[in-house]
């Protein structure tokens, strides 16, 4: 068996038995008591299979099956229950839970429906995967391979926009995937049976342009590809489109790299134009705003390498490293090209340090290495993310109580990530965070922290 599994259970029995027969099964296990850690999981996109009781301290988990559903669609939840009444098996199945089991259970039986789930979660990525892959069936596509944060955040948020009747502007530097996320939102959407059309600039031009786009897109999706470089005419008729488009509408959405709010202040973008296509901004992350996604991505394109028959490689450690080290400028596209000359280029099954070095220093108006991430000081990235939080909100600001919760939800992954670089040894985790050992175990005690089976990071 493998997989993550998510335990949420009152009973500090049933989590330890449950762990511990998982974990020898060879399933990773986060335990807790609470469905608010849950849910957190949950949302920062850990497991790959959730093992929930019903009646929680702080909830039902019942209730939280909806919720799950729409944070991470395909996600297996298995419900375990003392409320033995049919009652709870029809609202587990009406909340389209993957298998509800009352208490007490068979440990074998439930071990048996937990494999049986994480094959069926399993497969369904496999099959995500490939279709992310080919959206536009053109083999040159920057894949939706991302597990950090700031991926499954954007991921959310597609899920959230894709059958919403509202214009969307994605936005992200050049080789980011802004074209695969349009693409995305249509192929997944009510409208993926009806066209998908990339407009130019000058498919815009003449007085037949904007009517020939319509009739070509339909009640499909229609994309502005980097409106932010279109003229002040090209901007107008787009304008008097959006303000007379013909029943059924096309879905509007735009993709920019630039940054329109400049852009308008400078008196080269309509302010109008700016409104009719943001009903919904997606920032698309930078690779370097998504460092520990760079060895998926390389392992990706590497695969993809050989199945266009470029032979079969793999990165020594050293070599890796400095391609997760790079800035890359171009993003996901300049890495991809980069691994695709690397396949071609090396003589040796393994691709190696030296031939990276030689490869990303022959670029032209490259950026300097970044050793480990040491470039930019810590208050800088935490900036940036917060600052996207706030511009993800478009021009309202986010809900109140934002330093509380922005204080609670930092702590907890930073005794995490402590926990797991100290190989769980918590007095040398409240040394290295600088806090009594005392609070320490309370924090983890109050944030419902697992430290057992840890193992240190190398």
């Amino acid at each position: 068996m493998d997989g993550t599994v998510l335990v949420a259970d009152d009973d500090r029995t049933i989590r330890t038995v449950l762990t511990q027969a998982l974990t020898r099964a060879g399933c990773k296990v986060h335990a807790t008591a609470s469905l608010v850690t849950l849910m957190r999981w949950v949302e920062e996109g850990k497991g790959d299979l959730v093992i929930s009781d019903v009646m929680m301290p702080d909830g039902n988990g019942l209730e939280a099956l909806p919720r799950i559903a729409r944070e991470r669609p395909g996600l297996p939840v298995i419900v375990i229950s003392a409320q033995n009444t049919i009652m709870t098996a029809i609202q587990a199945a009406e909340a389209d839970a993957y298998d509800y089991l009352p208490k007490p259970f068979d440990l074998p039986d439930l071990m048996k429906r937990a494999q049986k789930a994480l094959e069926q979660k399993r497969r369904v990525t496999q099959v995500v995967a490939k279709t992310g892959e080919g959206l536009s069936g053109d083999k040159g596509d920057l894949p939706l391979v991302g597990r950090t944060a700031a991926m499954q955040e954007l991921y959310r948020l597609v899920a959230r926009v894709m059958n919403a009747d509202l214009a969307v502007l994605i936005v992200g530097e050049s080789g980011t995937g802004k074209s695969l996320i349009a693409r995305a939102i249509h192929d997944f959407s009510d409208r993926r049976s009806l066209p998908f059309i990339v407009a130019q600039a000058g498919d815009l031009q003449g007085a037949e342009g904007p009517a020939t786009l319509l009739a070509r897109a339909k009640g499909g999706s229609l994309v502005f590809d980097e409106v932010g470089d279109y003229d002040e005419d090209t901007q107008a008729r787009i304008v008097r489109m959006l303000d007379a488009l013909p029943d059924p509408a096309p879905r509007i959405m735009a993709t920019t790299q630039s940054d329109l709010s400049a852009l308008m202040e400078a008196g080269r973008f309509r302010q109008d134009l700016f409104y009719r296509l943001g009903g919904v901004t997606l920032a698309v992350p930078s690779l370097r705003e998504r460092v520990e996604d760079i060895p998926l991505l390389a392992e990706h394109f590497l695969s993809r390498a050989e199945r266009d028959g470029l032979g079969t490689r793999r990165f020594t450690h050293d070599a890796l490293q400095l391609v997760r080290a790079y800035s890359w400028p171009g993003n996901v596209r300049q890495l991809e090209n980069t691994i695709r000359r690397l396949t071609v280029t090396s003589p040796e099954d393994e691709i190696t340090r030296a031939e990276v070095e030689f490869v990303l220093g022959n670029q032209p108006a490259i950026e300097p290495l970044r050793q480990g991430g040491e470039g930019e000081k810590l208050s800088a990235s935490i900036g940036r993310h917060l600052r996207r939080y706030f511009d993800l909100h478009g021009g309202n600001l986010p809900p109140p109580g934002l330093y509380d919760r922005i204080l609670k939800e930092m702590e907890a992954p930073l005794l995490e990530i402590a926990l797991d670089a100290t190989g769980g040894n918590q007095a040398r985790c409240a040394d290295l965070l600088g806090i009594n050992r005392n609070t320490l175990r309370k924090k983890i005690t109050d944030l419902d922290i697992q430290v057992t089976r840890r193992r240190k990071l190398m």
